[in-house]
C-alpha cells in the first residue's frame, strides 16, 4: 500500500490526498511536520533532504515534491483524464500546476503566515499588505482563465490542475482579508464542492 508522509493540514499533503481519492488509491498516512513527527531528523532527510512534506513511499520507490507526486500517481494508474498523454494538452495542465506552485503560492505565503499561522516572524504590516495585493492580483489572472475555459482550469474536463488550484482557491476564500468579487472563481469553487474528494480534503474546515 502507498504510504504518505506529511501532516494533514498541509496544503501540499492535501493535494496528494485528493489525487488519491480521485483515482481511488488506498494509502496509509504517517503524520510528519510541525507538531507531529519531526522532518529534520536524519531518517526523514534520507527520504527528502529538503526536510519538507509530502513524501510518498510506493514500495521501495520514494518521491517528494507534491505536484510531481500527483503526476506520478495519475501516470502510474493510467488516468489520462487527469494528466493527458498528448504533449500540448499535458503541457497546459503542467503549466497551471507549476504556476500554482511558484507564482500563486509565493504571493500568499507572507499573508497566510501572518494572518492564519500568527507567525511572530511575519508581522510587517507593509509586507502583509503587499502579499495580499499580490495574491489578489494572481487570483484575477485565474479569474480570466476561468472566463475563457468556462468550467475547469483547462476547459470542460477536470484535471490535476484543478486539484492544486482548487486548494489554493479554497485558501484564498478562507482568508480573513479583503478580496475582490471574482464571479468565475466563486462559481468554480462551488463546482468543485460537488466533488466528494474536494469536500474531504479541500473544503473541510482547514484553510
Amino acid at each position: 500500500m502507498l504510504t504518505l508522509l506529511g501532516k494533514s493540514p498541509s496544503i501540499n499533503v492535501r493535494k496528494v490526498q485528493w489525487t488519491c481519492a480521485e483515482i481511488g488509491i488506498s494509502f496509509q498516512q504517517e503524520q510528519f511536520g510541525s507538531g507531529t513527527q519531526a522532518v529534520n531528523t536524519p531518517e526523514f532527510m534520507a527520504l527528502n533532504p529538503n526536510a519538507l512534506v509530502p513524501v510518498i513511499k510506493d514500495g521501495d520507490f520514494v518521491l517528494w515534491e507534491s505536484n510531481v507526486i500527483c503526476r506520478y500517481l495519475a501516470a502510474k494508474h493510467g488516468r489520462t483524464d487527469l494528466l493527458p498523454l498528448e504533449a500540448q494538452s499535458r503541457a497546459r495542465v503542467e503549466q497551471w500546476m507549476d504556476w500554482q506552485a511558484t507564482e500563486l503560492n509565493n504571493s500568499w505565503r507572507y499573508a497566510f503566515m501572518a494572518l492564519v499561522r500568527k507567525s511572530p516572524a511575519h508581522t510587517d504590516q507593509e509586507a502583509i499588505a503587499a502579499s495580499i495585493e499580490s495574491w489578489n492580483r494572481h487570483m484575477k489572472i485565474f479569474e480570466m482563465q476561468l472566463e475563457r475555459t468556462g468550467t475547469y482550469a483547462l476547459g470542460a474536463e477536470f484535471t490535476l490542475a484543478d486539484i492544486v488550484l482548487g486548494l489554493s482557491v479554497h485558501r484564498w476564500i478562507s482568508m480573513p482579508m479583503e478580496r475582490p468579487a471574482l464571479q468565475a472563481v466563486s462559481a468554480y469553487y462551488e463546482r468543485l464542492s460537488l466533488r466528494v474528494a474536494f469536500m474531504q480534503y479541500g473544503r473541510n474546515g482547514l484553510p
